[in-house]
């Protein structure tokens, strides 16, 4: 990654503070716990809801037989309940590869040592690893700037999705400079917005603003795109008053256990990956492809989570 790539938050830090072909296979044999399958001779995969939509269930178990082909044994997805559970399943040796955004990558190294192998790039470009935060709201509100939001409802996505959550946090911090504002007053009802909750997923929190649930609700440009296109929402059902800074792009992580044989598969598996299907349905980006990364590409975003969440 260039350095101008790492340096993709336009929110600041200083604003802020003022995831073998010798594994066990299925056919009878016993499993080789030194292999990608484990002792099970199963590699599990985790998603999250954002990934797990009625249109990416094709895609995802695409991607899980081309990849039993490359490992060697049987490959699995799962759905987790949130980033959380997919954090403990990585820590815990239930998921051996999970797809998550930053902030989850972020909270997940405090409490595990997971890795990012590669990430999403539009057209494989790796300057073009990023993504953004949009606050949208009914097309006929008369909300119309992140500095009108305050004492109205909200919705945030995940505590630990990145443009759900973490950014928006952060954007909403620095709108309000003079108002010395933190994590916790901004998800507290009555304290900063009249009501505040938590939507679950992107795809949830677009509908509660459509259906008027909420007035405001800050999800991944990316996701309102691939819902527009899908036809889940019309393009003139929603506005976007604020975007945020570019946000590095989200990354196939590996638990701790997986061993180093067994991530160089995967990254040389992943990065020459082109089943357009995969990326149009699950990844929600047309044209994408994964690029290798590391943990230097979420350097940031790491600091800002320790801020936003006192670490």
């Amino acid at each position: 990654m260039s350095k101008n790539k790492k340096k993709i938050l336009s929110i600041t830090l200083a604003a802020v503070l003022a995831i073998s072909l010798l594994g066990g296979c299925s056919g009878g044999k016993k499993a080789d716990a030194n292999g990608p399958g484990g002792e099970d001779g199963v590699f599990t995969i985790a998603y999250a809801p954002n990934e797990s939509t009625a249109e990416s269930a094709d895609a995802r178990n695409g991607l899980a037989k081309d990849l039993s082909e490359v490992l060697g044994c049987e490959v699995e997805e799962i759905q987790a309940s949130d980033y959380n559970a997919i954090i403990e399943a990585l820590r815990t040796g239930k998921a051996d590869m999970a797809y998550m955004g930053s902030q989850a990558l972020a909270l997940g190294v405090e409490r595990t040592d997971l890795e990012p192998i590669v990430m999403k790039a539009e057209e494989g470009d790796p300057e073009k690893a990023i993504y953004h935060s949009v606050f949208i709201v009914k097309s006929d509100s008369e909300i119309n700037s992140i500095e009108d939001i305050k004492g109205k409802t909200m919705a945030f996505v995940d505590p630990d999705s990145t443009s759900g959550n973490l950014v928006p946090t952060a954007e909403i911090i620095q709108a309000f400079a003079d108002e010395e504002l933190n994590s916790d007053i901004l998800h507290t009802n009555g304290a900063f917005f009249e009501a505040v909750s938590f939507s679950g997923s992107h795809q949830a929190g677009l509908q509660a603003v459509i259906k008027g649930d909420v007035d405001v609700v800050p999800i991944s440009d990316q996701i309102l795109a691939s819902e527009i296109a899908h036809g889940n929402a019309a393009e003139g059902d929603v506005k976007i008053i604020h975007e945020s800074g570019a946000i590095p792009a989200e990354a196939m992580v590996v638990g701790e256990h997986v061993t180093q044989e067994t991530r160089e598969k995967l990254t040389q598996f992943l990065t020459a990956y082109d089943n357009e299907d995969y990326f149009t349905d699950v990844i929600k980006v047309p044209g994408a492809r994964f690029v290798e990364c590391d943990m230097s590409d979420y350097e940031e975003i790491v600091e800002l989570n320790k801020i936003i969440n006192d670490f």
